[in-house]
């Protein structure tokens, strides 16, 4: 819970636009440190919402961001008037993230947070072969394809909806599982999974088509297998002005000719 007037702090993309934003706010409203904050305003576009949202993991604080970048979905508008009445009176949405396991054809295990998606890749000119498991169910014995990935609803308008998934409201409690590419099944789109499920991966023919595998800024190469699960016990918070919610937002673009 944050007091009436909460303590903030900027942080801004590494562009002269943003920079200049945040020292304008800095001058203007009173500041903290980002580890003394309850809100960090993130100036940039999504991708330092991502980046500030990997920062806080961990911590009880809130990411308000204001577009001041080129792609800005999880952003409000961008206004220098009345910051603190803002604050106060936005609304918080909490995202949990995927979390990552994957081996190596090695069989070196790592892992790793997404908050948008999980995808895999191929590295090289050969398509990937990959077989998909759900709870531990084979749904899926070969999808042959550029990649697949699992998106969450924040994520579903990111680098999903690029790849002709879903577009997923956020109280939905569900993720889009969507080929990159397919190849055969050719007429295979995807599937709407609950939040719940747990994905596994299987890389076929993995020493002569190698697949890599992204969880928002962590990459693997040369994977094998790779499980994939929503997180619970990690939660984050996002905030939104009442008449720009995530909702209305996701609700909007799905009408966007």
């Amino acid at each position: 819970m944050v007091d009436i007037q909460p303590k903030i702090a900027f942080a801004a993309a590494a562009h002269s636009v943003a920079e200049e934003a945040k020292a304008r706010l800095e001058a203007r409203y009173p500041h903290v440190s980002e580890d003394q904050a309850d809100i960090i305003v993130a100036l940039g576009g999504d991708g330092l919402m991502l980046e500030t949202l990997h920062r806080t993991i961990g911590r009880e604080v809130a990411v308000y961001g204001m577009n001041r970048g080129s792609v800005g979905f999880l952003m409000n508008e961008y206004r220098e008037d009345e910051l603190f009445e803002r604050l106060i009176t936005a609304v918080r949405v909490r995202l949990h993230p995927l979390r990552m396991v994957a081996r190596t054809v090695g069989g070196a295990l790592r892992d790793g947070l997404a908050i948008n998606e999980v995808s895999l890749l191929r590295e090289t000119r050969q398509t990937a072969k990959i077989r998909i498991r759900i709870d531990g169910v084979v749904r899926l014995p070969e999808l042959v394809c550029d990649g697949v990935l699992v998106a969450t609803p924040a994520g579903s308008t990111a680098y999903n909806l690029s790849a002709h998934g879903p577009i997923i409201p956020v109280g939905a409690g569900l993720l889009a599982l969507t080929p990159i590419s397919a190849f055969r099944p050719r007429h295979w789109r995807g599937a709407l999974l609950p939040r719940t499920a747990t994905v596994v991966f299987d890389v076929l023919e993995a020493d002569k088509r190698p697949v890599s595998a992204v969880a928002d800024f962590t990459e693997i190469r040369d994977v094998a297998e790779v499980i994939v699960r929503e997180d619970d016990s990690v939660a984050l918070t996002l905030l939104f002005d009442p008449e720009h919610n995530l909702e209305e937002r996701i609700i909007v673009e799905q009408f966007v000719p």
